[in-house]
């Protein structure tokens, strides 16, 4: 019954909404935007002249009621799925500077750190990962690294199953990062920031016409110092992304753009369980060591060009090639235990005094060169049918990702006795033992040298057409009807067992190398009802698909499986208050994987489990007076695993996949040239697996901001965890479950200054 309980209080907000809309606004008012565009004389013959307008909304404003996706409708009212965006107005009050910090402001969305600890963070989506499904500028980011928001305008995150429009993956969404663009409005920002815990940063931004119809921009970032309050962790990290258009406002535009950065950080795999939770130790303890880093070095280069044939014609083309090298040396808390005569033994249970227990050390030290080069065209042709209006979309993808990963292990000693376990287990990486309650740091013992492991191998070609319709009856019903095909061509190899040995239980688990091709149809429908221009009601429905090579490695038992197939239905609504200046939205969903790989046993899979989500979500943008703005959103997610997808997991809930998320971000201007502003971030207990054995408590963390603002400057006080709470950020689900602690109480202080 009491599960049942928010979908029924969705469902009055839901229906209830339309009454709130009509209270506030007439139905014939129309939001200014739309107004606007409606006084634009009309041409002989009936056609409206085209009007090129340079400018955009104010720059402190949270709302944005526009994407920046080629494959969907430019206004947000007319996409029927949810679609939260992360302005750079948002970010800048909040003092965020990196990707996980702007994602903060999506309900559904949790921080899970992989095999890279805290830098190179993943995102799991509605609870389910989005390891791959991260964009910029529309093309896939598959990269592991530390993302920052200097180069970038917004965040759009796509809520739910999108294959048809991004091809395989986007399970629980797609996130697409938007890169800054060269505009012919002159303008210089530089910005500057240091924190309490010593992290100092800063930016520039500067954007020049090269002559009437093109623009120069350039962006760089610079940081060192400590990232949050963990003693150890520290970043030096500095990036540049020129960019360059040409044939702004004509009918053949052209992009050039680039993004180059490096990264140097301290890695952080966080707290090790014990009896079901985290350890509990002091929050800053930390195990690793003083030469440990993640050293990233990053590249994406981009050009398109867009071309209108005519009015109703327009050509889109466009390039895009990443490329991410890592070198890493990392060491992580594997397991929690005792220390005797034979060594370690580790426990996963223990009532023990906390400083008589140990943690065995493993090393993740690794060289990985990960790149992909996409292409993309696309035509959209505006047409009629009669009394009925088609905007169509044709489009094609060929692209090519490439993966290398030339693993590295120590293998060393705790109290004198090696921590290998015979021949089988001679990679195991397990470097040394600390003391649980007090871990020294220092550098890794010098005995143990670094090995060459296993160098695991893998390529991917796509080939992909899609077409999708956005269909408009009259002005108050729509749909939208997209299908696209993909072929997925995929190979991995592993060297460390090139030669098929059997009988060791690593060896047996290494794929020597496979191949896999995978055709897939993706489907894209959806109904949309928009009574008045403040209100839109929409239906639809989504499938995407998961190779199981997607990620360019594999196990024995995956290689010959079909595809993951994942579908979702949402019904939802968006609404204007205010002339617009608010916007409203709510949605219903569910999301199925209903064929999920599922391990039998160590070299067995088969496609018999099974995760569904059932949830609801909430949000609100905008100014609710002139002075007085908020972002707010909550997500409920009723997440279970209704099929086993291993051993302990039938009836359990997905790792990192909290019931409730919320966050709400509010700014007033209490005097002309002053502004407070503060909020919260919610989240629910969740669990570090998918077993369900280790718990991690739910919290709610509080910040708050001042500001003064002049015309040419701003100065800005920000102040992280008001409070102090003791929480836990990401989520690492391997050796059973690692949290990693979040930053304590933090300020920040920072001038931008704007020639």
């Amino acid at each position: 019954m009491n599960r049942r309980t928010p979908i029924a209080t969705a469902l009055l907000a839901l229906f209830a909404a339309p009454v709130a809309v009509h209270a506030q606004q007439d139905p014939s008012t129309r939001p200014p935007q739309a107004a606007q565009a409606q006084q634009a004389p009309a041409a002989a013959g009936g056609t409206l002249k085209e009007v090129v307008v340079q400018g955009s909304g104010s720059r402190d404003d949270y709302n944005a009621v526009h994407n920046s996706i080629s494959k969907l409708p430019e206004d947000l009212h007319d996409v029927p799925q949810s679609v939260t965006v992360v302005n750079q107005a948002l970010m800048q009050a909040q003092g965020a500077s990196s990707l996980a910090d702007a994602l903060r402001n999506v309900p559904g969305i949790t921080i899970g750190a992989a095999e890279g600890g805290q830098i190179g963070n993943n995102i799991n989506l509605n609870g389910f990962t989005a390891r791959t499904d991260i964009y910029l500028d529309g093309f896939r980011d598959r990269g592991q690294y530390y993302r920052d928001t200097f180069a970038l305008e917004e965040v759009e995150v796509l809520m739910g199953p999108s294959s048809m429009l991004f091809g395989r993956g986007s399970t629980g969404g797609v996130i697409n990062q938007v890169s800054k663009k060269p505009s012919l409005k002159a303008a210089t920002e530089v910005s500057g920031s240091v924190t309490t815990n010593g992290l100092v940063r800063a930016t520039a931004d500067y954007n020049t016409p090269t002559s009437d119809t093109s623009a120069f921009r350039i962006s760089a970032m610079a940081q060192n110092g400590k990232p949050s309050t963990r003693d150890e962790m520290t970043v030096q990290d500095f990036g540049i992304a020129p960019s360059w258009r040409a044939g702004i406002g004509t009918s053949t535009e052209i992009t050039l753009s680039a993004l180059l950065q490096h990264n140097h950080d301290m890695p952080d795999y966080g707290l090790p369980n014990l009896n079901g939770h985290p350890v509990n130790v002091n929050r800053n303890a930390f195990y690793g060591y003083t030469d440990d880093r993640t050293n990233q070095d990053i590249a994406s280069l981009s050009a398109g060009i867009t071309h209108k044939i005519s009015p109703n014609l327009k050509l889109r083309n466009q390039t895009q090639f990443n490329y991410v090298e890592t070198d890493a040396r990392e060491t992580a808390p594997n397991a929690v235990g005792t220390v005797g005569t034979r060594g370690f033994t580790a426990l996963t249970s223990s009532s023990l005094p906390l400083d008589r227990l140990f943690v065995r050390l493993q090393s993740h030290d690794r060289k990985i060169r990960d790149y992909s080069i996409f292409n993309q065209t696309e035509l959209t042709a505006n047409f009629d049918t009669g009394p009925v209006k088609h905007t169509l979309l044709l489009g094609t993808e060929f692209g090519h990702d490439g993966y290398n990963n030339q693993n590295y292990y120590r293998d060393g000693s705790c109290n004198g006795v090696p921590l290998v376990n015979g021949t089988t287990a001679a990679t195991t990486g397990y470097a040394a033992c600390e003391p649980l309650a007090s871990p020294g740091y220092s550098a890794s013992p010098s005995s143990v040298a670094s090995t060459p492991g296993n160098l695991q191998g893998g390529s991917s070609n796509t080939i992909a057409a899609y077409v999708n319709d956005s269909i408009e009856f009259n002005k108050h019903w729509k749909a939208v009807a997209g299908l696209r095909y993909d072929r997925f061509i995929a190979s991995v190899t592993n060297s460390i067992n090139s030669g098929n040995s059997a009988g060791a239980p690593y060896f047996s688990t290494a794929l020597a190398n496979a191949q896999q091709t995978v055709n897939f149809t993706s489907v894209r429908l959806g109904g949309i009802w928009q009574p008045t221009e403040a209100q839109s009601y929409y239906v639809s429905y989504g499938t995407s698909f998961n190779p199981s090579l997607e990620q360019l490695t594999a196990t024995v038992g995956q290689q010959n499986l079909d595809p993951e197939k994942n579908k979702a239905y949402e019904v939802g609504g968006k609404w204007d208050l205010m002339g617009g200046d608010l916007s409203l939205n709510s949605a219903l969903f569910q999301i199925t994987k209903d064929n999920a790989r599922t391990q039998i046993d160590s070299t067995t899979y088969a496609l018999t489990g099974t995760i569904r989500v059932r949830g609801f979500r909430a949000g609100a943008t905008g100014r609710i007076t002139s002075k007085w703005q908020v972002f707010a959103g909550y997500t409920y997610l009723d997440a279970q695993i209704t099929n086993g997808i291993g051993a302990g997991t039938q009836g359990m809930v997905p790792a990192n996949t909290p019931k409730h998320t919320a966050t709400v971000w509010s700014s007033y201007r209490v005097l002309p040239d002053w502004e407070v502003g503060g909020g919260a971030y919610y989240m629910s207990q969740r669990f570090a697996n998918n077993t369900d054995t280790v718990q991690v408590g739910g919290y709610v963390r509080w910040d708050a901001m001042v500001a003064y603002h002049q015309p040419k400057y701003d100065v800005r006080l920000n102040l992280f965890n008001v409070f102090d709470k003791k929480y836990y950020d990401a989520l690492i689900p391997s050796d059973g479950g690692r949290a990693v602690p979040g930053t304590g109480r933090t300020a920040m202080l920072s001038f931008v200054y704007r020639m």
